[in-house]
């Protein structure tokens, strides 16, 4: 899709949302007539399920829950799959029991246990009781492991081969499917004891005589990945190696499932969210029309943070008060050392956090990380401080003025890039989210330590 096409998909996305907020709007009071309702029944029936996610995502509660009611009932469990957790936990909390049980049976092993941690416990035996037994283990496998494990996002919709057949043998076998499994780009090569001995790509079998031996034809060095791997990891190896599909094996190489491209893709969404999330200070995806408890809670303990850190750096303002009244021009330059710091030091952190999700920062990179942000911060400081330096001399008519307030930039910007750099090295040292508060941290010591840095120097040499 093209750029100019992706536009035009996004502005009929937001079309179709205006719309129907408002057939909403125009019966807000009242319950929606039944024409109103076959309306928007229509519309929502034309739409994919990640567009119907959008717009419940993007709508008040009460509109969103009649919204949902509108939806058919067989899409119900492709829709959960496709909303936020937030919003997932406020349309379940509007289902009854038989809505549940029939959205469930509409969803695949790996799918439904994306869902299950979100039902009602008392739900489950019920639930599992209506699967059958390949199903029921398949779920309770993929529940074995950690939300971050390869494990959790398994497949096991896929299409198995044996290495002695033919390239005939295996066309006849796949024409006898109504249709593949969503994403199969290769078929998994298998032995009697179900062991992994290689991949046969579909366009191999295409291009390649049918007399040929599945042995002869198959790629045998295969990128193979365990159920216990970091998800988050695995889909860096998708995006490395432009992979559509992989085999996912046990510590013997059986073949267990498979692990696709639209997975890692929303493994590599959320981690992004969650990253920009924890950067801010926030715990967990907020719905955007959560009650004002829930976005309390949510936000709460950041805040917290931050204003113990605006109380001291407003108590180092409070130390140099008497320079501030001999000097009135202090109290107007000092927001732009510190501003200045701040975005400096996010810019660094930022850098640092993506390095570190990438697993590209070593005990000895970081060493040199250290000196290659810190001479980055030094020029940029001699540079614009020097800017502002000017700027303040012809301001104020004092060249020790200017001078001050070019040391001053350029200590507190060395002081961003070295916190900027330490910040979440220390905090993935001792197992923390680097990202975590991360531009809370930094900004609150770029604060505190530029006007410490500003005014202790303009005590000194001014005052």
């Amino acid at each position: 899709m093209t750029e100019v096409e992706a536009r035009s998909a996004t502005n009929r996305l937001h079309d179709q949302l205006e719309a129907i907020v408002e057939v909403l709007r125009r019966h807000e009071d009242d319950l929606l007539p039944a024409a109103s309702q076959a309306q928007l029944r229509q519309q929502l029936d034309e739409l994919h399920p990640a567009d119907i996610a959008f717009i419940l995502e993007s709508l008040p509660l009460d509109e969103r829950l009649a919204v949902w009611q509108l939806v058919k009932a067989d899409r119900d469990g492709e829709i959960l799959l496709e909303v936020s957790d937030a919003v997932r936990e406020s349309l379940i909390a509007d289902m009854d029991r038989h809505e549940i049980l029939a959205a469930a049976e509409t969803l695949d092993a790996d799918e439904l246990a994306d869902l299950v941690e979100d039902l009602p416990t008392a739900m489950l035996p019920e639930l599992m009781a209506g699967l059958d037994a390949q199903q029921r283990e398949q779920v309770q496998s993929a529940l074995s492991y950690e939300d971050d494990q390869l494990g959790a996002l398994m497949d096991f919709e896929m299409v198995t081969i044996r290495e002695d057949v033919s390239l005939e043998v295996v066309l006849r076998y796949l024409r006898r499917f109504d249709e593949l499994p969503a994403q199969t780009d290769k078929l998994f090569v298998i032995n009697h004891d179900n062991l992994l001995t290689g991949v046969l790509p579909l366009h191999w079998l295409l291009v390649n005589s049918p007399d040929k031996m599945v042995s002869e034809v198959m790629a045998p060095d295969v990128n193979t990945f365990h159920p216990t791997d970091d998800a988050y990891e695995v889909a860096q190896a998708f995006e490395r190696y432009d992979l559509v599909t992989a085999p996912v094996v046990d510590e013997r190489s059986h073949l267990i499932g498979r692990i696709t491209i639209d997975a890692m893709v929303d493994v590599i969404r959320e981690e992004g969210e969650s990253e920009a999330l924890s950067r801010g200070g926030l715990r967990e995806e907020e719905d955007i029309f959560a009650s004002v408890w829930a976005s309390l809670k949510n936000r709460w303990s950041w805040l917290a943070v931050n204003l113990v850190t605006a109380f001291v750096a407003s108590r180092v303002i409070g130390l140099f008060e008497d320079s501030i009244q001999k000097l009135v021009a202090l109290a107007t330059l000092m927001p732009i050392v510190a501003g200045i710091g701040g975005n400096s030091g996010n810019q660094t952190i930022t850098m640092i956090v993506r390095a570190l999700a990438l697993n590209q920062i070593t005990a000895e990179s970081a060493k040199r990380l250290w000196r290659k942000e810190l001479t980055v911060s030094l020029l940029n400081g001699l540079m614009w401080g020097g800017v502002i330096g000017i700027v303040a001399w012809l301001l104020y008519d004092s060249v020790s003025l200017g001078l001050v307030m070019t040391a001053a930039m350029t200590l507190n910007l060395l002081l961003a890039a070295f916190a900027g750099v330490g910040i979440p090295v220390l905090m993935t040292k001792f197992g923390r989210d680097p990202a975590l508060g991360s531009s809370v941290l930094i900004t609150a010591m770029t604060d505190s330590g530029g006007f410490f840095i500003f005014l202790g120097l303009a005590t000194i040499f001014l005052v």
